[in-house]
């Protein structure tokens, strides 16, 4: 088990920064398989993952505005007054990364009950998908394969879904605005 606190430990590592924690996901499924490989891949990446959050909030909205460079303003505008339903839309985004959300999170001020809980649900397809495919090139067979396309269709569900319901949550949030706006003139 040491190998695997080693790779929870430099997976949190990749997770802080800004490098794609695509490859961390692939080689757990190379090294220990699907299932503990999901495992430790899931722990490693909630660690880092808060670990950005809360060194966003220690160096605050103007460093960490600076840092998401393009990101900034796609970012903040729509995590300043995010929750759970933003957060986890934008983690299930495929090729979207981590790290926007982390920083944007912590600084932009979702809460951390929110940040944590969608992002522990949100990451879960995602990771399984990677670490299957890992564990599908170490060893082709019809039940890594199988996984594979499974997870990846939960992904694909779910980004679906939650994008919909994301949509829906900002128009009642516009036209609740208008309401009030329509009712103080």
């Amino acid at each position: 088990m040491d190998q695997g606190l080693v790779f929870i430990g430099l997976y949190a590592l990749v997770a802080i920064t800004p490098i794609p924690v695509t490859v961390m996901a692939v080689v757990a499924g190379l090294l220990f398989g699907v299932a503990i490989g999901s495992v430790l891949s899931l722990i490693g990446v909630l660690i880092g993952c808060w670990g950005a959050y809360w060194l966003a909030r220690a160096v605050g909205r103007d460093a960490t505005r600076r840092l998401l460079g393009r990101h900034r303003a796609s970012i903040e505008r729509n995590l300043s007054h995010a929750g759970f339903q933003t957060v986890f839309m934008l983690r299930l985004l495929p090729g979207f990364p981590y790290w926007p959300v982390n920083y944007g999170s912590g600084a932009f001020g979702v809460s951390q009950h929110a940040y944590l809980s969608a992002s522990a649900l949100a990451v879960l397809p995602g990771q399984i998908s990677l670490v299957a495919i890992g564990d599908f090139v170490a060893e082709q067979s019809i039940l890594n394969g199988a996984v594979v396309v499974v997870s990846w269709i939960a992904v694909i569900v779910l980004t679906i879904w939650s994008y919909r319901r994301w949509k829906q949550a900002r128009r009642h949030s516009s036209d609740d605005e208008a309401d009030g706006d329509d009712t103080m003139s």
